[in-house]
């Protein structure tokens, strides 16, 4: 008969969201998000406003669109960057 799964086998959750397998250390990522072209557009609107949000700001956009406050937050952060990276460069 099988053995029974050990412990160290299991995927563990993680507070970040990220999966690990214990003991070897290697993250199981989730998904990558993909963003209707409503939720983009509503994004960049408001990036364009401003590319900072407070954090109440960040909770009402996120349920306005039907997102994380951590999406919208890393889509701020990414979207950000690429702008310093395009002013950067001319």
């Amino acid at each position: 008969s099988p053995l029974p799964p050990q412990d160290h086998e299991k995927p563990l959750a993680v507070p970040n969201g990220e999966l690990r397998i214990s003991g070897k250390g290697k993250k199981l990522r989730k998904p990558r998000t993909i963003y209707s072209s409503l939720q983009l557009q509503a994004l960049n609107q408001r990036f364009q406003q401003t590319q900072y949000l407070a954090l109440p700001e960040r909770a009402e956009l996120a349920a306005q669109l039907g997102l994380t406050q951590t999406q919208v937050k890393i889509w701020f952060q990414n979207k950000r960057s690429k702008y310093k990276k395009i002013m950067k460069q001319g």
